[in-house]
């Protein structure tokens, strides 16, 4: 497949990934594309959208300023939402752009980082991030950003993440 990235920069970009997202039925809450277009219009985000033969097959944010503690309070850039549509999965799409992210991180960044859910649907992206030399920060389980103590009960859901660290080589 060719595989096209495009920075959301523009109203017509943001409205593709919008209607990407409704038909894969992909919900988010109201003002997330706006505020997404903005901050990538601001330089705090870079979304890409991934076009594969023309179609829109994905999509990833990379934060600068991660939500999750651990990595805003050391600058580490945060991989983000990354969704590859399921007709292109397994046809490079995640990879490239992960390629895209590393690239622009390494400019000024020995470290990126990238967190991954941890029940059954995110066994692929759990696979490829270890692959590509990804490993656990070292702080345990998060919930909603926040640590998982011993003996604490906290839901199976999208929120449940374990993140993982990259060293790059910037000089």
């Amino acid at each position: 497949m060719d595989i096209v990235l495009k920075q959301v920069e523009s109203e017509a970009l943001k409205a593709q990934w919008q209607a990407a997202f409704e038909e894969q039925r992909i919900g988010r809450p109201d003002g997330y594309f706006d505020r997404c277009l903005a901050e990538n219009q601001a330089g705090t985000r870079v979304t890409l959208l991934a076009f594969a033969d023309g179609r829109a097959g994905g999509c990833a944010h990379l934060k600068y300023a991660s939500d999750y503690p651990h990595f805003r309070e050391r600058h580490i850039p945060e991989i983000n939402d990354l969704h590859v549509f399921p007709a292109f999965r397994r046809h490079g799409v995640a990879n490239r752009l992960i390629d895209e992210f590393e690239t622009i991180v390494n400019r000024h960044h020995n470290q990126i980082g990238i967190g991954v859910g941890l029940y059954k649907d995110y066994g692929a992206a759990q696979r490829i991030y270890c692959r590509r030399g990804y490993i656990p920060d070292g702080h345990g389980v998060m919930y909603r950003d926040e640590e998982v103590r011993p003996g604490q009960t906290v839901p199976v859901d999208d929120e449940l993440v374990l993140y993982f660290v990259k060293e790059l080589d910037y000089d």
